[in-house]
């Protein structure tokens, strides 16, 4: 049997062992952490609340994600109909805020629709990054109101260094007559490329993984130290060496790329010009349930420290003690440009602070539950650096046979079932050298 190595038990990581497994493969799985799943592991605590890291759902429209994804909880899984909303100086406005301008002070509503109309009637301009995307898109006014300001909380990198490559769906432009009945009537036509998502019921979102797990022989709390691709083998800070015939990694490149050996300067540098950010969860547990119509919440105001919101315990039930209600606040750095200050522990009081001034968290309220966890991986960054120097990477990875996959293998913007779909296609791309490295096949 010839041996495939995956760095990684994340959604990616598991991609690649199912695929794997449907030509009886059997890969040997490390990740550095005690529990298999990455970026979508799950927590509970002993105060009963459960914590994914960050807001994960799933909406795929994939018929096939959808379907392993429902038989790995054994169709035990919630579908809900999306809520979303914006906070913006005391106002609570539907999202996206484009399309729901209704509520706002008048005179910004004013405002934002005269120059929309006047940007419309403008000459065509060349668009040279995300800031001249976002003055072509809404004008001027709403443009430095809401998502140059999101930007400078969520991105971190200024508008006029960020490309357009991670646009897609995401932010939706709206014809004038959509701003108009947005700003004119509270009842206006909800736009979002997301209407409906699934979560399980019990056990977090890492529940959807469970079924892909016993896919790999799994070695876990084993951290990546080196990789040497002439000898095929990779090393791990507990002294486990192990040989590969093919390598697939959902490994950070800024992190796997100095831990090659013989990997050229000018590929370190081009790793190191990889940005992303970096992100402070804070979770929050209180004493009632009631505490927002939304499940997710974007908040622009730059006094306010979080930039987003979500509240596990509308997911499922399970999430949180009967009676209770919890809230995972995102509070984002990075370290090309703005570093994290202090401990992520010294954000839990400063964000509950926040979560009273805006009204979520009242003065009577009892916190049941408060703690913090750093991913020093959040989002990637789309800067004007990414493109070249992520080429440098990939093709460098591509020479030496490294297979990478996942959000930060192929260093994209990747919902889940992308990411799942990531990890097959590295497996894919392996199969051919590992039926080669095989006497049988495989």
């Amino acid at each position: 049997m010839s041996s495939v190595v995956v760095l990684g038990t994340g959604m990616a990581g598991l991609g690649a062992a199912y695929r794997l497994s449907q030509d009886g493969v059997l890969p040997r799985m490390y990740d550095k952490n005690a529990a298999f799943g990455g970026q979508t592991r799950s927590f509970r605590y002993d105060t009963g609340f459960t914590f994914d890291l960050g807001p994960h759902i799933s909406f795929t429209k994939d018929a096939r994600i959808q379907a392993l994804f429902a038989d790995s909880v054994g169709d035990e899984y919630e579908t809900l109909q999306v809520r979303l909303n914006n906070h913006w100086h005391g106002h609570w406005p539907r999202h996206p805020v484009q399309a729901n301008l209704h509520g706002l002070p008048e005179d910004v509503i004013i405002k934002v629709i005269a120059d929309f109309v006047e940007e419309r009637q403008a000459p065509e301009r060349p668009i040279n990054n995300y800031h001249d995307w976002l003055l072509a898109s809404f004008g001027r006014t709403f443009a430095e109101l809401f998502p140059l300001q999101y930007t400078r909380k969520y991105h971190l990198a200024p508008a006029e260094n960020m490309s357009t490559d991670w646009l897609g769906p995401r932010v939706y432009r709206p014809s004038l007559e959509e701003v108009l009945q947005g700003a004119l009537s509270p009842a206006s036509t909800h736009e979002h490329y997301i209407t409906h998502f699934r979560y399980p019921r019990r056990g977090g979102f890492v529940s959807f993984l469970q079924k892909f797990a016993p896919l790999g022989d799994m070695r876990l709390q084993h951290e990546l130290v080196a990789v040497d691709p002439h000898a095929r083998q990779v090393s791990f800070a507990n002294g486990h060496v192990t040989g590969y015939d093919a390598l697939i990694s959902s490994v950070p490149l800024p992190s796997l790329v100095p831990m090659i050996k013989g990997v050229p300067d000018n590929v370190v540098e081009a790793s190191r010009r990889l940005a992303c950010s970096t992100c402070v969860l804070v979770n929050v547990g209180v004493d009632r349930t009631d505490l927002s119509p939304a499940h997710v919440t974007y908040v622009y105001d730059d006094d306010v420290c979080f930039t987003r919101l979500s509240f596990p315990h509308m997911l499922s039930p399970d999430n949180a003690p009967e009676g209770a209600g919890s809230i995972q606040a995102e509070v984002y750095f990075s370290p090309k440009y703005k570093p994290l200050t202090g401990t992520p522990e010294d954000w839990i009081e400063p964000v509950i602070r926040d979560l009273r001034r805006v009204g979520l968290v009242r003065e009577s309220d009892t916190i049941l539950h408060r703690n913090a966890v750093v991913l020093p991986y959040a989002n990637v960054i789309f800067d004007l650096d990414r493109s070249a120097a992520l080429a440098i990477v990939h093709d460098y990875l591509d020479d030496i046979g490294i297979a990478y996959c996942g959000r930060y293998g192929e260093w994209g913007y990747m919902w889940t079932d992308e990411s799942f779909r990531s990890g097959e296609a590295a497996a894919q791309k392996v199969l051919p050298s590992v039926r080669r490295a095989s006497p049988n096949g495989f």
